[in-house]
């Protein structure tokens, strides 16, 4: 009996609210009718006996559609929801009277938001509703976003409110943007759910492509190559090639590999994700390191002919001597293979970003396998060797201030018969004292360029006379065997 009633004042109660909900549909204002409408579906809500008849019945009388965009899809974050976050702060910023300000680490400028988990947009005389709230499925701090919109307005909104959310939250992050330098962690550091496979710092490089000491020539047309390539989105589709493009920096130490990855993260505005192989167990994890990498970086691997084997000599198949067998295997070994890392930059997985840069740096250009460095992986191939007059005339300017100076001349002649980097030029030039002496910074770069050539004449006869030697006891031993 007891029982029966309770239902009874639940059905009666039910029925209350819903005469309510349809009176208000017809008789209030629009703003109005929705709060009133909330509140009405919160109390119905107070009911834990009747919660699932109470989620069919508004579903079927509420005449408004909810979309939710989760923080995270499967393990991985959901990128939407990024740009609708600052898609939502930015509009509220414009809008709301109670805001908070924070600075959010991978922001360069002070980010205000409004102070409450819901804010109205309009979008071509149409009104919908963001609503900011805690993931109830997860224990941690998961959020996502709800779009609440009237049905009749499906097609606008599912279509062109939603490309116009995700174009205007992207260009806001682009423009907010503090540049970021990633680094890979090891496995055993990463969490079982969708972090830390990448720990990251604000990248303060002033590298750019102004003060980097090079060639003008060449400099000039590896800048058109980044320009076409950055504004190269709707070409490359038309092409049916995925958006990316590899860089191979190569040449000895010093001459400015690293600067130049720097300069070109500066010049296009992009992170950086520096990809350490060594730490990488198989061609597995590196695919989920590359899926966690965002579009528009610049994805680095230095130094690649000694991160694994990847030389010109393949790996042939057959027997391992006994020696071999008997090793125990050593589980921090990397067994990313030269497949893995061609998939990598040119396999199907590479195609799950765009505006990517690939950027692999050597000093030992002739030690790679041609396959990883052929045209449509590496696209570009820019050696940087040792400085020329005209690079030197940059690091004068960079370092000392002046364009011009009677000892350039001589600079100049030494250059041509010495080989120094542009790091050792740069180190020469530097100021020994706070102020500024041009004729002593100069001399001093003479007096290192006339040792280095001193050095590399005695190394060359050294050299001479060891051949020399050497064809003399060839002769020797030749004579003694013909007696």
């Amino acid at each position: 009996m007891m029982i029966g009633e309770s239902w009874a004042q639940i059905g009666s109660t039910i029925a209350g609210l819903m005469f309510t909900l349809a009176t208000l549909q017809q008789f209030f204002p629009h703003q109005l009718r929705l709060s009133l409408q909330q509140f009405v579906l919160a109390s119905l809500q107070q009911f834990s006996l009747v919660q699932k008849l109470c989620d069919k019945l508004v579903n079927l009388f509420s005449p408004y559609i909810h979309i939710t965009f989760p923080e995270y899809s499967g393990y991985w974050s959901n990128q939407a929801f990024d740009a609708i976050e600052t898609y939502v702060g930015a509009l509220s910023t414009t809008k709301a009277s109670l805001l908070k300000g924070s600075l959010v680490q991978n922001s360069k400028a002070l980010v205000l938001t409004r102070d409450d988990r819901k804010v109205c947009d309009e979008f071509n005389a149409v009104q919908v509703w963001w609503v900011l709230e805690p993931s109830p499925t997860s224990s941690s701090e998961d959020k996502y976003f709800q779009l609440i919109f009237h049905r009749q307005h499906r097609d606008l909104i599912t279509g062109s409110y939603l490309d116009h959310v995700l174009e205007q939250g992207k260009a806001i992050q682009a423009k907010n943007k503090q540049r970021r330098l990633y680094t890979n962690n090891p496995s055993e550091n990463w969490s079982s759910y969708k972090k830390n496979l990448w720990s990251d710092i604000a990248f303060e490089s002033p590298a750019t492509f102004q003060t980097i000491a090079m060639d003008p020539n060449k400099k000039e047309e590896i800048i058109n190559d980044l320009v076409s390539f950055s504004k190269g989105k709707e070409y490359y589709m038309k092409l049916g090639k995925p958006w990316k493009r590899g860089y191979l920096l190569y040449g000895p130490p010093g001459t400015g590999k690293s600067t130049m990855i720097a300069a070109m993260a500066n010049f296009l505005n992009y992170d950086i994700y520096d990809l350490e192989l060594t730490t990488v167990k198989n061609n597995t994890e590196l695919r989920k390191l590359l899926t966690e990498t965002s579009s528009k970086s610049i994805i680095v691997i230095e130094d690649i002919d000694c991160s694994l084997d990847v030389t010109g000599e393949r790996k042939k198949g057959g027997p391992k001597s006994n020696e071999k067998e008997t090793e125990p295997e050593n589980e921090k070994t990397s067994k990313v293979t030269l497949s893995g890392i061609l998939n990598f930059i040119d396999g199907t997985w590479s195609a799950c970003g765009t505006g990517r840069i690939f950027v692999f740096t050597t000093n030992h250009i002739d030690k790679l396998d041609p396959a990883l460095i052929r045209r449509g992986r590496m696209d570009m191939h820019i050696e940087l060797s040792y400085c020329s007059f005209e690079a030197f005339k940059i690091l004068a300017k960079n370092y000392l201030d002046v364009d011009s100076h009677d000892l350039f001349e001589k600079i100049g002649i030494l250059l041509k018969e010495t080989e120094m980097t542009p790091a050792d030029v740069a180190e020469n030039l530097m100021p020994k004292r706070e102020k500024k002496d041009p004729d002593a910074c100069l001399n001093s770069l003479i007096q290192a360029l006339e040792d280095a050539k001193e050095k590399a004449k005695l190394k060359a006869e050294k050299e001479k006379n060891i051949k020399i030697n050497k064809g003399k006891n060839m002769k020797f031993y030749a004579k003694r065997l013909l007696f």
